[in-house]
């Protein structure tokens, strides 16, 4: 797989495997930054963590921690279903 340097298409997302998938649906901010710092940990050099999150400050709030970071954020998708982002 080549090096991903920025944002990703939703094809290409959900052509993706995460490493790690944390499931925040249901919490407020900050609960969904705070569960994917701790589980950036469990994550290997190269590996993907997905956010699972209804909460609407996610979408601002993971791209802002990723950089910061150092962290590549590849995208975000929103479900045509349930609204909740990912």
């Amino acid at each position: 797989m080549s090096e991903i340097k920025g944002e990703l298409s939703p094809e290409e997302l959900r052509k993706l495997k995460p490493s790690k998938t944390v499931d925040a649906r249901g919490m407020s901010c900050p609960g969904p930054l705070l569960a994917a710092k701790q589980a950036i940990t469990e994550v290997p050099i190269g590996g993907i963590l997905e956010v699972l999150s209804s909460d609407p400050g996610t979408k601002r709030d993971l791209p802002l921690w990723a950089k910061k970071m150092g962290h590549v954020y590849l995208a975000r998708l929103r479900s045509q279903v349930t609204g909740e982002y990912s």
